[in-house]
């Protein structure tokens, strides 16, 4: 994973990667209005993610994460707030969301697979 300074380097480098889907969190979907695609939490892989604080503002924080489906054949950026503002939902899209940062806070972004 790289190491961004500010959230526009961040989503300028995925949409040059390809990440070009405006992704949305819609309730129990992640939502791509203008192709009209609903994905539910089996719909999709968490490929990165980066976590961004206000310059002024500890507590304006937000994550951006780096999105792929392959059933949808589609790659995007999906920008969620977290820390205070985080939604605090229990539906599996959130909890998907959540377990992934999780994971990679425990066992590091290099940790070879099994």
């Amino acid at each position: 994973m790289k190491n961004y300074e500010t959230m526009v380097d961040a989503l300028n480098d995925l949409n040059k990667r390809g990440y070009t889907a405006n992704l949305s969190l819609e309730g129990n979907t992640i939502d791509d209005k203008s192709a009209d695609i609903h994905m539910g939490p089996d719909d999709f892989e968490i490929d990165e993610f980066y976590r961004f604080e206000g310059p002024s503002n500890p507590s304006d924080m937000s994550i951006l994460y780096a999105i792929s489906s392959s059933k949808y054949n589609l790659k995007g950026a999906l920008v969620n707030a977290y820390g205070t503002y985080a939604d605090d939902s229990d539906s599996a899209i959130h909890a998907k969301l959540h377990h992934f940062q999780v994971s990679k806070n425990l066992h590091g972004s290099d940790r070879p697979s099994a």
